[in-house]
């Protein structure tokens, strides 16, 4: 298993660190960390899905249905347990 950590989780210490699958609908938040398996973190990386980066969630489906984010203009949509594996810290 592979985590990806960024420093940006050092320089914000006063924002609070959420699961992507917490924040609400409509909410931003920066990635922190990511742990993934080797076949998804290649794929996800080439999404763009990597720390530092600004994510937004749009949609959300209740219970354990996917999550639809907003990553550099373009729309993804996300299963809850990759969704779950992504650490963002809240504006």
């Amino acid at each position: 298993m592979l985590t990806y950590q960024h420093k940006y989780s050092e320089m914000k210490n006063n924002n609070i660190k959420k699961n992507l699958t917490e924040l609400a609908e409509g909410q931003t938040g920066i990635i922190v960390s990511i742990t993934w398996g080797k076949k998804s973190s290649k794929r996800m990386a080439d999404l763009g899905i990597i720390p530092g980066n600004e994510i937004k969630v749009l949609r959300k489906i209740l219970f354990k249905g996917p999550v639809q984010i907003e990553l550099f203009g373009s729309k993804l949509v996300l299963g809850r347990g990759l969704a779950s594996k992504i650490e963002v810290e809240t504006k």
